[in-house]
């Protein structure tokens, strides 16, 4: 199958942006990327790799048109694939003043949009008309930093039109990229958001040193509260062993890549919030989603103690030991 969705760009500049855009150059050897500082840009040209993220992945600059300006490469691209952090999201489509309805938009956002409680497909739909055979989006397990070091991966591609789903699944098909397709786009993007939650949970259990027995009962149980929600909010057919639900719940909560690990372990450890944060120097996404996932979990009335429990420790400044025992003495 021949993928024409025409020419594509990269919306964001972080470690999964320029991942995505090393996969996808590999195959398209023209791509347009949007920047938002004129400086990281110039930076790339000069050093031919992003100059804050992933710098060991070089590219040939001049297949690359960057601009710090999203209404220039949204009017010029057709497919546009959207990666920037989801506390940033609505900041950059303020700027925006072209009609996306008309675009193929794909999101690898692994957030909710703030303030709105919406995943993103969700938010292009009813903000930008975009209709939903027109709106994609990338789950799995990758993180950036393999996919940069050429480590076998595998992503799933949704989309409720599934030809086109399976049009770009092909076009970005390699050697270590692997891919299937699904039209559950709502479910793959709640499963990436709440599986920062559980990997924050993970992390700090991790920092309160308990072992890998209690990790793994942690983890089982986080699937089973993950499924109770997607079925509340899009009860469709699928199977929770799927690697875009379990892996990447898997990979997140477990690697040393895992930023939302990492930033559980620090709380694990004592940090407070603001403390991990700036220690960190990277966004851990699962700390915003866990606030939106409360809230919208305040109107679908599913039972989730984990999301509770790590929502106390970093909103209500509850005790991360005390929070950590009451869990365990719901687990059975």
């Amino acid at each position: 199958m021949n993928y024409n969705c025409g020419k594509i760009a990269i919306i964001g500049g972080g470690s999964w942006a320029t991942a995505i855009a090393k996969i996808v150059v590999s195959h398209a050897h023209h791509i347009g990327w949007y920047m938002r500082r004129d400086d990281r840009i110039e930076d790339f040209k000069r050093l031919g790799h992003n100059p804050a993220y992933l710098t060991s992945v070089h590219f040939n600059t001049d297949e690359i048109f960057f601009s710090s300006d999203i209404n220039t490469i949204t009017s010029a691209y057709d497919t546009l694939v959207f990666v920037t952090p989801s506390p940033y999201f609505k900041s950059h489509l303020r700027k925006l003043k072209n009609r996306l309805c008309d675009k193929f938009v794909i999101t690898a956002i692994k957030g909710i949009v703030p303030d709105e409680n919406l995943v993103c497909s969700e938010y292009f739909h009813q903000v930008f008309d975009v209709p939903y055979e027109n709106l994609a989006v990338i789950g799995g397990p990758s993180h950036a930093e393999e996919v940069a070091m050429d480590r076998l991966s595998y992503l799933t591609i949704g989309c409720a039109d599934i030809q086109k789903a399976e049009a770009f699944a092909e076009f970005i098909a390699s050697d270590v990229i692997k891919t299937k397709t699904s039209t559950d786009v709502i479910g793959i993007e709640y499963s990436s958001v709440l599986k920062n939650v559980y990997a924050i949970a993970s992390g700090i259990c991790s920092g309160l040193k308990y072992g890998d027995n209690f990790q793994a009962v942690l983890t089982a149980n986080a699937v089973q509260e993950m499924f109770r929600f997607l079925t509340a909010v899009h009860p469709i057919e699928r199977s929770a062993y799927d690697s875009v639900y379990l892996g990447d719940l898997l990979v997140t909560s477990y690697s040393n890549f895992s930023r939302n690990r990492t930033f559980g372990t620090m709380i694990g450890k004592g940090y407070s919030v603001k403390s991990a944060q700036i220690e960190m120097e990277m966004i851990a996404e699962g700390y915003f989603g866990t606030k939106c996932m409360k809230e919208i979990n305040r109107h679908m009335h599913v039972n989730m103690p984990i999301l509770d429990a790590v929502y106390n420790i970093l909103y209500e400044h509850i005790s991360p030991q005390i929070e950590i025992k009451l869990l365990t003495d719901s687990f059975r």
